[in-house]
Formats: C-alpha cells, sequence, structure tokens
C-alpha cells in the first residue's frame, strides 16, 4: 500500500468504504438511515425485569 492510501473501513449499512464526513457511514443516507433505526425502536439491549423483592429501597444503600 503507498503512502496517499488510507486504510478505510465499510459502511456498517451496506458495506460501502467509509466517507470521513460521514465515518462509520458512507453517506448521509446511510447514517438517516441507522438513526431511524435507532428512533424506531429497531436497536435493542434486552433487559430482565427484576422482581419486586429484588428491588433495593432508598434506605438500603451502603455507601
Amino acid at each position: 500500500m503507498s503512502t496517499d492510501e488510507t486504510p478505510r473501513g465499510k459502511c456498517v449499512i451496506c458495506g460501502k468504504p467509509q466517507d470521513a464526513k460521514f465515518k462509520p457511514f458512507c453517506s448521509k443516507r446511510c447514517a438517516d438511515v441507522d438513526l431511524n433505526r435507532w428512533f424506531s425502536g429497531a436497536y435493542a439491549i434486552p433487559a430482565e425485569e427484576e422482581s419486586p423483592g429484588e428491588l433495593d429501597s432508598p434506605g438500603d444503600r451502603k455507601d
């Protein structure tokens, strides 16, 4: 690889080469697609709900 080439990753949405202006995306369109996925709830972190007996009451904290 010559010194004038900069290694670029791939767009996380479509796989095209990243554009530094929209990193880690290749374009504004892919950045908007990702933003829409966040707003629509397509990206979510799974969580387990705790039963009421497992929750700490405010007076139980040991700081």
